[in-house]
């Protein structure tokens, strides 16, 4: 993807909790677009190729759960984490991680990430069809800056991480302000 390029217009079917519903699940279906995420906004999203996985549980949705209001200091109006996974997954995942700034968007088909271009397949590691590990800065839903992991193929033999990592993002947003 290239800087300047409109995200993919898609809807994701999400889980939101519903306090009106009784019992051990109190979750509904609510189905959201690409407009509902972005549009408006200056935010962070950055994909990965699975919940509850070492480095995306360990390193990635953490530094920017961490790092949530040095973003905001930045002119960032919201973090997104997206997955080829359902939103059970996703919302069980945040939930495990004590997540609370950022918000999971579940691509359970995969449907975005393959519009992004960014759908590979890990079936080397059972995994399917997943995301390659990207992030972008995404400004009222059309990119300004992209962070891609190098080496993008199917696959891949090793997980790289680090140009879509939480402190490279943070660099760039601070060159960025230094530079104006």
């Amino acid at each position: 993807m290239k800087t300047g390029t409109k995200l993919p217009d898609v809807t994701f079917h999400t889980r939101v909790r519903d306090d009106s519903i009784e019992g051990p699940n109190p979750f509904r279906w609510q189905d959201m677009t690409t407009a509902d995420y972005f549009a408006g906004k200056r935010v962070i999203l950055f994909s990965l190729p699975g919940a509850f996985t070492p480095t995306c549980s360990t390193y990635q949705l953490p530094g920017f759960e961490n790092n949530f209001a040095a973003f905001q200091g930045q002119g960032i109006d919201a973090i997104y984490c997206l997955s080829v996974n359902d939103s059970f997954v996703m919302n069980q995942w945040a939930k495990a991680q004590g997540i609370e700034n950022v918000k999971v968007i579940p691509d359970g088909s995969g449907e975005f990430t393959r519009k992004m271009g960014m759908l590979v397949h890990k079936d080397n590691l059972g995994f399917g069809a997943r995301s390659w590990r990207y992030a972008a800065i995404v400004n009222d839903g059309a990119i300004e800056a992209w962070f891609e992991e190098p080496g993008l193929m199917d696959n891949c033999p090793d997980d790289p991480y680090g140009a879509s990592s939480p402190e490279n993002l943070m660099a760039h947003l601070t060159q960025a302000v230094a530079a104006e």
